[in-house]
C-alpha cells in the first residue's frame, strides 16, 4: 500500500502539471503515454518480437491521435484501412509466421488504445470548460473505483463475472455508482457545467457503468493471456493500462452521447 501511494502521489505531481498547461507539453506526455500502452499490449501478446508490424500498428496510433485532419493526403479511416493491408501482407512474407490473429490483435490494440487517448485530448484542448469535464470524469472513476472497493468490502454477496475479475461483486459496482454520483454533484456544485442536473445524473451513472467495463475489458485482456498486470511503469499500480482502463472507455463515451462537445 505504501508503494501505491508514493507511486500516485508522484505520477500526479508529474502529470497534471502538463494536464494544466495544455498546448503542446500535454500532446507529447499523451503521445508517450499512448505509445507505452499499445506496447504493453504488444507484450502481452508476444508480438512485439516482430518489430516491422509493431512499427505499422504505432503509426497507426499516432494518426489516430492527430487532430482531425489529413495525414499525408489521408484520413484516419483510410490510415486504419492501410495499416491492414500492410499487416495482413506481413502475414505473406514471414510465410504466416505471423498470424491474421496477430494483425487483427494489433489493429484493435491501436484503435482501443488511440480512440480512448485521443478524446481525452480532444477534451482539454477543443472543448470549452475542457479541464472541467477531465476533472469531472476522473472524480467520477476515482469515486467509482473507491465506492466498489468498499461498498463490495462491507456488504458484496454476488460475484459481477468471477471468471475475469472474482473479486469484484454485483454490490460493489452499484456502490460504485452511487459514490460517482453523489461526488460528481459536489464536483459540480463548485464547478458548474450547462447540463441539467438530470443529464448530469444520467450521463454519471453511463460513465461509472462503462468505466467498469473498462476496467473489465482490460482484465480480460489479461485473464485471457495470463498476466497479473499490463506492465511495470508504475511501482504498485502495473502499467499504463492498469491505471488508464477506465479512461479509455468514459471520455470516447462522453464525447459519443454529446456530453463534451
Amino acid at each position: 500500500m505504501k508503494i501505491r501511494i508514493i507511486t500516485a502521489v508522484i505520477a500526479i505531481l508529474l502529470f497534471f502539471p502538463f494536464v494544466f498547461y495544455g498546448d503542446w507539453p500535454f500532446k507529447v506526455i499523451m503521445y508517450i503515454i499512448a505509445t507505452i500502452g499499445v506496447l504493453e499490449l504488444l507484450r502481452i501478446r508476444k508480438t512485439t518480437r516482430y518489430p516491422i508490424p509493431a512499427f505499422i500498428t504505432l503509426l497507426l496510433l499516432w494518426s489516430l491521435l492527430y487532430p482531425n485532419s489529413d495525414i499525408f493526403y489521408m484520413n484516419k479511416i483510410e490510415m486504419a484501412l492501410l495499416s491492414v493491408l500492410l499487416l495482413l501482407s506481413y502475414t505473406v512474407l514471414v510465410k504466416n509466421k505471423f498470424t491474421f490473429d496477430d494483425a487483427g490483435f494489433m489493429v484493435l490494440s491501436a484503435i482501443y488504445v488511440g480512440l480512448g487517448f485521443y478524446y481525452f485530448m480532444e477534451t482539454r484542448l477543443e472543448a470549452e470548460n475542457g479541464l472541467i469535464y477531465i476533472f469531472y470524469a476522473i472524480v467520477v472513476i476515482l469515486a467509482t473505483d473507491t465506492g466498489a472497493y468498499f461498498f463490495g468490502k462491507a456488504f458484496g454477496k454476488r460475484k459481477l463475472w468471477p471468471e475475469i475479475s472474482p473479486n469484484k461483486t454485483i454490490e460493489g459496482a452499484i456502490g460504485g455508482i452511487f459514490l460517482a454520483c453523489i461526488a460528481a454533484f459536489v464536483f459540480l456544485t463548485f464547478f458548474p457545467v450547462e447540463h441539467s442536473s438530470f443529464i448530469v445524473f444520467i450521463v454519471t451513472v453511463l460513465a461509472s457503468a462503462f468505466g467498469q467495463v473498462g476496467d473489465l475489458v482490460e482484465s480480460a485482456i489479461k485473464r485471457h493471456y495470463h498476466v497479473k498486470d499490463s506492465g511495470k511503469i508504475l511501482p504498485g499500480h502495473g502499467g499504463i493500462l492498469d491505471r488508464f482502463d477506465s479512461w479509455l472507455f468514459v471520455f470516447p463515451l462522453l464525447h459519443f452521447i454529446n456530453f463534451i462537445s
